[in-house]
């Protein structure tokens, strides 16, 4: 899997994500873990559209939480890639809560996953406060309400 054509609209991050034949299970749909491993590659490129490019290190953000809803499956042949749609929606001191869509190729939503993820210092490996600097990036892509799950 890799994140591909990346898109920032308002304050909803769109990353597209090729997916491998190795993502379907012996029963013809995605495998639950694939979920998570989608959107896994949507934060990273979440990461490099909103730090790296701006010249920033990627800073070392750690899922604390994570909670799935799967709605519609994703099957093989039906779509080649799907659409993750991110959406920052609250900043705390440590943390912040990201609300990601996964979207089949007619734009159906497949499934919803709501994780926390906690900011860390890369040499202690403890928590930290998030910068102003990250919080500046994070409060733009932060929606104006929060999407209903």
């Amino acid at each position: 899997m890799s994140a591909e054509q990346t898109e920032q609209a308002g304050a909803v991050h769109q990353a597209y994500v090729e997916l491998r034949w190795s993502d379907f299970d012996r029963f013809g749909h995605m495998n639950n873990a694939q979920y998570v491993e989608i959107v896994q590659e949507s934060r990273v490129q979440f990461s490099l559209d909103n730090f790296v490019s701006r010249g920033l290190p990627a800073p070392m953000f750690v899922v604390r939480h994570l909670e799935a809803d799967y709605r519609i499956p994703i099957v093989p042949g039906r779509s080649k890639k799907v659409l993750v749609e991110s959406t920052v929606i609250k900043v705390g001191r440590s943390s912040f809560n990201t609300r990601q869509e996964i979207k089949d190729e007619k734009g159906r939503t497949a499934c919803v996953i709501h994780c926390v993820q906690v900011a860390l210092d890369q040499e202690t490996l403890q928590p930290r406060e998030i910068t102003s600097e990250e919080v500046e990036i994070l409060t733009m892509r932060k929606a104006a309400t929060a999407p209903q799950p």
